[in-house]
């Protein structure tokens, strides 16, 4: 019996969400399925992964075949780098505490980066959605700690709820029956 890790289709029309499944390949893709290990909400801003890591880290290497999308996911959340550290430690190329710092490493690494770009990320949106402008310079957000980040985004937070987008999407939406009035 040969396994995948691949996604299941779920939600409403033209809204899916998927989970992330191990399951036999000649099963079909929203059939039966071995193992729930993770779900994948492509809906959200940004994209939703949770995923259980320690079981689809024994899953690869027990040798269950990840599909293209999953690959990626797993890539992102440090699955597989997980697992090509562990195959080093089987060969000899390092020990387990290695694996572990240079594992370690890179999550905190990539937490650095991920908080940088979710704030250029989440302005860029609200500049996009409430029609603001607001001008913020990537390397002052280079030179702030943590503890700096997270009081700008606390801050950036509490200046947009002061404007309502309820009243920026009537407007537009009144715009355009305008133009269209056998729009209803």
């Amino acid at each position: 019996m040969t396994t995948k890790i691949r996604l299941q289709r779920h939600g409403r029309k033209n809204y899916p969400f998927y989970h992330i499944v191990i399951a036999d390949s000649k099963s079909p893709r929203d059939g039966k399925f071995i193992e729930k290990i993770g779900s994948y909400n492509p809906n959200t801003i940004p994209t939703t992964v949770e995923l259980k890591f320690e079981k689809a880290l024994y899953w690869l290497q027990v040798g269950a075949q990840p599909t293209d999308t999953v690959r990626s996911i797993l890539s992102k959340e440090g699955v597989l780098l997980k697992k090509h550290l562990l195959d080093g430690v089987k060969k000899g190329a390092f020990d387990r505490d290695t694996a572990e710092s240079k594992f370690l490493e890179w999550k905190n690494n990539k937490q650095r980066i991920s908080v940088k770009t979710s704030i250029k990320n989440n302005l860029d949106i609200d500049i996009k959605r409430r029609g603001i402008i607001v001008i913020q310079s990537l390397k002052e957000t280079e030179r702030k700690t943590g503890d700096e980040l997270e009081k700008d985004i606390l801050q950036y937070k509490k200046f947009y709820d002061k404007f309502s987008f309820v009243d920026f999407h009537n407007a537009y939406s009144k715009k355009r029956l305008y133009k269209n009035p056998k729009r209803n």
